[in-house]
């Protein structure tokens, strides 16, 4: 839960790296929570018909979506790669799997040209 409110700290910071860890803890504790928003507008009647989901999980959705761009940014940073390079997944099928396999590899040892190796500090 730490690393999900660490990044939450940092909402639209796009400099510097983020480890694997925070990545990932945050990507899992953003799907706990949005399945959650949407059981909530299921349970509450707010859901749309037909989509599953509705006015909680929406407001959800918006509010995370800048901390969970930096975060990916950051990651990217975090292989020596540019924020840029998220448009990737635009190129069907192999763009997804392009970027799920930078996502979960280990990042630059040392410092590169986007900061200090945050494994270290």
């Amino acid at each position: 839960m730490n690393w999900y409110l660490a990044v939450l700290k940092k909402y639209a910071v796009f400099s510097g790296r983020a480890r694997r860890k925070e990545y990932w803890m945050f990507f899992l504790f953003n799907l706990i929570f949005a399945i959650v928003a949407a059981i909530l507008d299921n349970v509450l009647g707010t859901a749309i018909e037909g989509g599953g989901y509705g006015v909680i999980y929406i407001l959800y959705c918006l509010a995370v979506l800048l901390p969970g761009l930096a975060v990916a940014v950051r990651r990217l940073h975090d292989v020596g790669k540019s924020g840029w390079f998220l448009f990737i997944v635009l190129i069907p099928i192999i763009g997804a799997i392009w970027l799920l396999v930078l996502m979960c590899t280990d990042g630059n040892p040392g410092k590169n040209e986007y900061g200090a190796n945050p494994k270290k500090a």
